[in-house]
């Protein structure tokens, strides 16, 4: 018998029917952009039948498996015709109601990914789920090989991540981008607030706030909205940041200390301070 790691959730198996997951999945549909590209980091390419239009890692996948709508948007029809013996979601990504509705026709693994600890566990996890834990094994040590070279900013530097506009919203302490900025050594100054609350300006500087970084993603942040926001933030660092480097757990981990230390490296250079 399969044995269930204990770091997920698993919604089927808290309804009065639950599906029974498979000892080996031949047909995964995944509900969450970083998961597939964690598939795929796993060579487990010929086995995904279903993805998210948001899964542009590897982008070849998007021409060859089925879309089954967005994260939080799914089409069930799409995800019927994958006939999928596992469907992977994700807290963080997916809302729980059509995750449960999901959960009542097909085996259903629930991921809930908050820092680096439970990243790793993920990791371990789908390998062991899906037949692959030689390769997992071999990602969690490129990623914990990674991190070590990572050279986090010693000074305290009080950091706000932007993830979207109209409104304003940040990230909280109990997100894995906020684990991410703390490995970077960067103090989130809204980390004692929960998941992704709305702000708004004023309240940068009320904490003063000495460092805005915009993501990439969710929303598209760019260059004008980097210019407009100077304006009216006179005195505090603002960069353009790439949101997958944050907030994609799983194989993109492998290539994140490399930018975060390019990053770091930018701050330094932008604001003539020596933080290491």
């Amino acid at each position: 018998m399969f044995l269930y790691p204990a770091a997920f959730y698993i919604y089927s198996m808290l309804l009065q029917a639950p599906t029974p997951l498979p000892d080996f999945p031949k047909s995964i549909v995944s509900l969450v952009p970083s998961i597939t590209d964690l598939l795929y980091a796993l060579g487990l390419e010929s086995r995904i039948s279903g993805i998210t239009k948001f899964c542009v890692h590897p982008g070849h996948l998007r021409q060859q498996k089925q879309i089954i709508g967005g994260t939080k948007n799914i089409n069930t029809s799409a995800i019927k015709a994958c006939r999928p013996d596992l469907i992977i979601a994700s807290r963080e990504e997916n809302t729980k109601e059509q995750v449960e509705a999901l959960a009542r026709d097909y085996p259903v693994w629930l991921t809930d990914v908050v820092d680096f600890e439970t990243a790793i566990d993920m990791i371990n996890d789908i390998g062991a789920l899906t037949h692959s834990s030689a390769r997992a094994g071999t990602i969690i040590q490129k990623i914990q090989q990674a991190f070590a070279q990572l050279q986090p900013i010693a000074a305290i530097v009080n950091t706000c991540y932007l993830i979207w506009r109209k409104p304003y919203m940040t990230v909280g302490g109990d997100t894995f981008i906020h684990a991410m900025l703390q490995q970077c050594g960067l103090q989130n100054i809204f980390a004692d607030r929960h998941r992704y609350p709305a702000i708004d300006l004023q309240q940068l500087k009320e904490n003063n706030c000495q460092l805005l970084l915009l993501s990439s993603e969710p929303y598209p942040f760019t260059q004008i909205h980097l210019e407009a926001l100077k304006r009216l933030l006179p005195g505090i660092t603002i960069l353009l940041v790439d949101g997958e480097m944050f907030s994609w757990y799983g194989s993109k981990m492998m290539e994140a200390p490399v930018y975060f230390n390019q990053l770091i490296a930018t701050i330094q250079k932008l604001t003539g301070r020596n933080f290491i």
